[in-house]
């Protein structure tokens, strides 16, 4: 039986603050990690008692956030990396072209263009698969008839949303939910499946229903900056057609080889992520020595130099907020010292369950209302060492599931701050579609509440 008492301390109290600050700041729209580094410092001093012990604190908490991340951050890189390899062959259009096929209908187009951006984002992640997909089947789909804010919407919801919150092939986002809760990564994948299947089901359709009718459009729109014509050849493949051509046959063989095997050998996990970043860095390599011969060394070089930037520009905030979101959990204990065994979060779970009236009912909605207020900033993953770190504490607190609450963190906080809600998220799917982000967070917002909805009620009777 928990013992359901425990000492709430200044370093408690400061914690505390320090949430609350921290979600206001993220409210106004303003970037947090100078909030975190500010109350990593007061909580440092207040937990050592002295001034060394603060700066320390500073450095320890970013460097322990780091070492969580660091898979993560290396995952993103390598598949990074190999899709500027594959740009630079052409094989990313060969990839593509075989679809023009098949796109007869404006809506049948729709629902390829976001099938197609789905699958992508699965494998190299929403942020590159927007400049793939979009600059090689968004000129096909204007030219079969398709409006290109509805273009714009398909590309947004599957990837940025459904892609990037559910991510069950690369696992960045359940990654960050399972440190920062104490769980493993495949317990979110498994049990919040049902939720990450409503919410992508519910918001898709019903931006679909929503939009048929304006879908057709009379092949205009195209930004300018496209680089090429609907159906005309990417330059790169001429000059590289025998690679190009081997590596767009191979890279989905190899992908699929790499499901195959994660279904067959039951990979998971960390486990099935370091599986696809090795594939995706053998393929890259493979890709530079028969694409550029002698030059092959250069170009690995360059393809992990960009793969590497691209990632920690991501992840540079979200190291400092997760440094300081990881005190609540775990970490507290590595970084602060061997008296905070539990977690400051988690000492506030046991205070609040011997004193609170919370069901877990309302605690399923407080945590999607958190989600998507840390969401705000348009980041997306800033706020889910949060949201694990309060699945833990609601789960303590009214014996629900921990995975349960997590994966509704987590979906919140990707929908609105992943790109699909926020305006300042949108810009790149905005950019290329050549449509306002401003315009097209509006379509999504009614589709993505829809969801919301939908995905409480099941969580209602999962918990």
């Amino acid at each position: 039986m928990l013992e359901l008492s425990t000492t709430l301390t200044t370093v408690h109290f400061l914690y505390l603050i320090g949430v609350v600050v921290i979600l206001s700041v993220m409210a106004m729209r303003r970037d947090t990690p100078i909030i975190c580094i500010g109350f990593l410092f007061l909580l440092g001093l207040a937990a050592t008692g002295s001034l060394a012990g603060a700066i320390q604190a500073v450095f320890n908490s970013t460097l322990y956030a780091a070492k969580e991340f660091m898979e993560i951050i290396a995952t993103i890189a390598l598949i990074t990396a190999l899709s500027k390899c594959l740009s630079e062959l052409g094989s990313d259009y060969l990839m593509m072209k075989p679809l023009s096929r098949v796109m007869c209908t404006p809506s049948v187009t729709w629902w390829i263009l976001g099938g197609v951006m789905l699958l992508f984002s699965l494998f190299l992640w929403p942020s590159p698969s927007v400049a793939l997909v979009g600059a090689i089947m968004l000129p096909l789909a204007i030219h079969k008839g398709l409006t290109p804010m509805s273009a714009a919407i398909a590309i947004n919801l599957f990837g940025h949303g459904i892609g990037l919150s559910y991510d069950f092939v690369i696992q960045g986002a359940p990654a960050i939910s399972a440190a920062a809760a104490g769980i493993d990564t495949a317990q979110i994948l498994t049990m919040g499946s049902p939720l990450f299947l409503t919410m992508g089901a519910a918001t898709v359709v019903t931006a679909f229903l929503m939009n048929r009718k304006t879908m057709a459009g009379a092949g205009v729109g195209l930004p300018e900056s496209q680089p090429q014509k609907p159906g005309g050849e990417k330059p790169a493949f001429k000059k590289h057609q025998k690679a190009a051509l081997f590596i767009a046959v191979f890279t989905p063989l190899a992908f699929l080889g790499d499901i195959l095997l994660m279904l067959g050998f039951g990979l998971k996990g960390g486990d099935a992520t370091s599986l696809v970043s090795g594939t995706a860095t053998l393929l890259m390599m493979i890709g530079a020595v028969l694409g550029f011969g002698s030059q092959a060394p250069e170009k690995v070089t360059d393809y992990l130099i960009h793969g590497f930037l691209f990632a920690i520009k991501i992840f540079a905030p979200v190291i400092l907020i997760g440094a300081f979101f990881f005190l609540g959990g775990e970490g507290a204990t590595t970084i602060l010292g061997e008296q905070y065994q539990a977690g400051i979060m988690n000492d506030w779970a046991v205070w609040l369950a011997g004193r609170v009236p919370l069901n877990r009912y309302a605690a399923a909605a407080l945590q999607m209302a958190i989600g998507a207020i840390t969401g705000l900033d348009g980041s997306g993953f800033s706020g889910l060492p949060l949201t694990g770190a309060l699945s833990r504490t609601f789960s303590l607190i009214t014996g629900g599931a921990t995975p349960i609450f997590a994966a509704l963190g987590q979906i919140t906080a990707i929908f609105v701050g992943g790109g699909t809600i926020v305006p300042w998220g949108i810009v790149p799917v905005a950019a290329i579609c050549n449509v306002s982000p401003i315009e097209l967070a509006q379509k999504n917002l009614v589709p993505v509440a829809v969801g919301f909805a939908c995905t409480f009620i099941v969580a209602c009777f999962l918990l």
